[in-house]
């Protein structure tokens, strides 16, 4: 009965993953966050949630614009339950931020396929990123992203591999423009020396174990079978379908680099392992397997999100 709903796109299952990311919301705001009583503590985490949601959106839109699934509603069920697995990750403002703009980037990076616009869109995607890396310096390593869709796209333009570089410096401009005016300095608001944490001791937690566990077990298995089927894709889309793979492979770098492990940090998978898994949702033959694949997804994260 679940996969029947979520099969086909259409605007109740935007009402349920709607409902969805809000009881997470709120039931992770009243158990993570501090000074629930001041009303700018409202109005700041009102953007957190409208940045959150808006980024099922766009997923759901570069989604059925590339033909990354087909035509189903999975991806954004899925991203949902990943909240609702890690609610953390709605509580980290800046990363959500961050994941928001990585977004918008990726839009225009897998529209590359038209090859209408091209500088155009390399620029807006490189600006997104740069923008991204401001709220979460690690988000900069999506910069990889364009470089690899233009090797995917066989682009030898030198003009083309240059753009994405004048992108990132215009923000690095505006950035140090920003710190004059504000700070008087030219790099106080840039994060120009990041940290790394390599200490792991933080996710060894029953929430932690599971969510994790289930995001990587399900995320890997899915994987063998979405790069299987990228074969049989037509050539026009092929670029997108390995583009979402080493945004998933770029996202896995974050989390292992990420110098505050807050839960955050496994927001930028949750896209790229939305649409990964759906392509395998949407192999399974066998309707009690598919339910039951599906049931644990929601299940699981219920569960953890109660705990």
């Amino acid at each position: 009965m679940i996969t029947s709903i979520f099969s086909k796109s259409k605007p109740i299952n935007f009402l349920v993953v709607f409902a969805i990311t809000v009881a997470t919301f709120f039931i992770a705001h009243f158990k993570y966050t501090e000074g629930a009583g001041l009303v700018q503590h409202y109005v700041k985490y009102f953007f957190v949630f409208c940045a959150s949601f808006c980024s099922i959106l766009v997923l759901d839109f570069l989604v059925s614009k590339n033909k990354l699934t087909q035509k189903s509603s999975y991806e954004i069920l899925l991203y949902a339950l990943f909240l609702m697995a890690l609610p953390q990750t709605m509580l980290s403002e800046n990363i959500v931020y961050a994941n928001f703009f990585i977004l918008l980037a990726t839009r225009r990076i897998l529209s590359l396929r038209s090859q209408i616009d091209v500088k155009k869109k390399l620029l807006d995607a490189a600006f997104w990123i740069a923008i991204a890396s401001l709220f979460y310096f690690w988000a900069i390593l999506f910069i990889i992203l364009i470089y690899v869709a233009l090797l995917f796209h066989s682009n030898t333009n030198l003009k083309d591999w240059i753009i994405p570089v004048l992108g990132v410096g215009s923000v690095f401009v505006l950035g140090i423009s920003y710190s004059i005016l504000v700070y008087n300095d030219f790099f106080s608001a840039l994060d120009l020396l990041p940290a790394v944490n390599l200490n792991f001791n933080v996710y060894n937690t029953p929430q932690y174990i599971i969510g994790v566990t289930l995001l990587v077990s399900f995320g890997i298995w899915s994987s063998v079978f979405y790069i299987r089927t990228i074969k049989s894709k037509k050539s026009d889309f092929k670029p997108a379908y390995k583009v979402v793979l080493v945004a998933a492979l770029i996202a896995c770098s974050i989390m292992i680099l990420s110098p505050k492990k807050e839960g955050g940090e496994f927001l930028f998978s949750f896209a790229p392992l939305a649409v990964i898994i759906t392509n395998y949702l949407e192999t399974i033959q066998d309707k009690w397997f598919k339910e039951l694949f599906l049931g644990l997804l929601i299940f699981v994260p219920f569960c953890l999100l109660l705990l």
